[in-house]
């Protein structure tokens, strides 16, 4: 595969940072040519701290830059099988790419009406992902799950272990009082305190707190799910590898899947999809929660757990028996959230007498929307 010209690499790596929510046009990537064009031919490695701090609109997209720009111009130091729209890209030459475009403008910086404004801009017009500065396509983490092509879906994997380690890292760093931890709780030391005369003779010691909720993950794969419930799956094996969370599939009947999922093999990828072959088949939600509160989770299911229930909420089973299963999860302390693929609430008439029984009914459409479930949840 040839190289791409200088300006088509700079404008190419404008839009694999929109592709991830970077608000970058055409001003910024002129920005980008006149950094490249002040740079010495030696000082090339220095383009990557200097496009940060002119790309970059606030904390996570600045996190989030390093792995960006490696992805897009480095991907051969990339481990793994990591891709790039679909297919393995070549190494970009960082070094000739600062001395093509010096050589193109005879070395001057890239001012107003010079060569380097003009090519970018015709650049820019010719890009599917660029108009005017702005981006005609979503940015990756709004897009619906459904509109993802078959190259992104791949990468789902990687975008929700990086949630979901950031979710136990988050839950790890929660901290107790105990008389053997090792960091100073200052409120609650000032206020014991007051007992004695304002003299802290009983300080308030913090101790990480280990424990993380037990998650369980029921996701709906019947026909009406068909769109959404493969993309859910992948979401539930990244957290059962991470978070330890049992997942369970249903239509019809409910089986649990969580040691499938924790040992990814090709065997075990046909079992998955032998337990899912009912896509097509009707959706009994309150007959699988039955199975799963009297026999499935039944003693597990406490204070300390999260039930997610991904699902459209159509039930073919009679009026209110979805309702009276909730139920039976709410007495036994576990709150339950309702996880739907839609901006909007579901309307279904199973979940109309449901609305009290529910924590929160949480969309989980896109990547942004997921994102902010995993801070509802826990």
């Amino acid at each position: 595969m040839p190289e791409p010209r200088p300006l088509e690499a700079v404008a190419g790596f404008a839009a694999h940072l929109r592709a991830h929510g970077f608000r970058v046009g055409v001003p910024e990537q002129q920005a980008m040519l006149q950094v490249a064009l002040a740079l010495d031919l030696d000082a090339h490695e220095r383009l990557a701290a200097c496009w940060r701090s002119l790309l970059c609109g606030g904390a996570d997209e600045w996190r989030r830059y390093p792995e960006l720009f490696r992805l897009y111009w480095y991907p051969q130091r990339l481990t793994g099988s990591t891709r790039l729209s679909g297919e393995t890209r070549p190494r970009r030459d960082l070094r000739q790419l600062v001395a093509d475009l010096q050589a193109r403008v005879g070395g001057g910086p890239a001012g107003p009406g010079s060569g380097g404004e003009a090519g970018l801009n015709e650049t820019a017009r010719d890009d599917d992902h660029a108009q005017g500065g702005a981006s005609r396509v979503e940015a990756l983490d709004r897009r619906d799950f459904r509109d993802w092509g078959a190259d992104e879906r791949e990468r789902l994997d990687q975008l929700v272990e990086d949630i979901a380690r950031r979710l136990r890292n988050r839950l790890t760093r929660r901290r107790r009082i105990d008389i053997s931890g090792t960091a100073l709780d200052l409120r609650k030391t000032l206020r014991r305190s007051l007992r004695t005369g304002g003299m802290p003779f009983a300080p308030a010691w913090l101790k990480r707190r280990r424990e993380r909720p037990r998650l369980f993950i029921l996701v709906d794969v019947s026909r009406s799910m068909e769109l959404y419930a493969r993309l859910f799956l992948r979401v539930a094996r990244v957290f059962a590898g991470i978070l330890a969370a049992r997942v369970f599939v249903f239509h019809t009947r409910l089986t649990e899947i969580t040691d499938l999922l924790r040992r990814p093999s090709e065997r075990n990828q046909e079992k998955i999809a032998a337990v899912t072959a009912a896509f097509g088949g009707g959706t009994r939600i309150a007959a699988s929660l039955a199975e799963f509160v009297e026999h499935r989770a039944r003693g597990a299911l406490s204070r300390g757990s999260r039930v997610l229930i991904m699902s459209d909420g159509f039930d073919s089973d009679g009026p209110d028996q979805l309702a009276r299963q909730l139920e039976a999860i709410r007495r036994r302390g576990a709150p339950i959230f309702w996880l739907h693929p839609s901006r909007e609430p579901p309307q279904s008439t199973a979940l109309a007498p449901c609305a009290g029984l529910v924590a929160a009914f949480l969309p989980a459409h896109d990547l942004a929307s997921l994102t902010r479930v995993a801070a509802q949840v826990f």
